[in-house]
């Protein structure tokens, strides 16, 4: 496991969304593994799930009192974005602006490459 060094980001919106789950759950050990998995209507799609382990290849970012984890073939596709929390008509999710991706999905949650 290595610190990132790298640029990405997550908003305070989403932070406070991260907390408030961390204290749902009763554990505020946990953290918010982001990954990317081949599927969506563009070719790959976001995941987002709470984590208790940190693998020995993953990398982690510490912000605002918690850690986000990616792993590193995720993370490639990942330098330079950043994670929101929205709340709108559709719903509300954590959301990814992404600029290595060259489309996005309506729904944002999927991309291409």
């Amino acid at each position: 496991m290595k610190s990132s060094t790298y640029s990405f980001d997550i908003t305070a919106t989403a932070i406070k969304r991260v907390k408030s789950l961390l204290l749902v759950k009763k554990n505020l050990q946990l953290k918010l593994r982001v990954y990317i998995t081949g599927g969506g209507c563009s070719g790959f799609q976001y995941g987002f799930k709470l984590d208790k382990i940190i693998n020995k290849d993953d990398i982690y970012i510490k912000k605002s009192g918690i850690t986000i984890v990616i792993d590193p073939i995720s993370f490639q596709y990942l330098i330079g974005g950043k994670i929101d929390y929205i709340e709108n008509l559709e719903g509300s999710k954590f959301m990814i602006s992404n600029p290595n991706a060259q489309t996005t999905c309506g729904c944002g949650l999927s991309f291409s490459i």
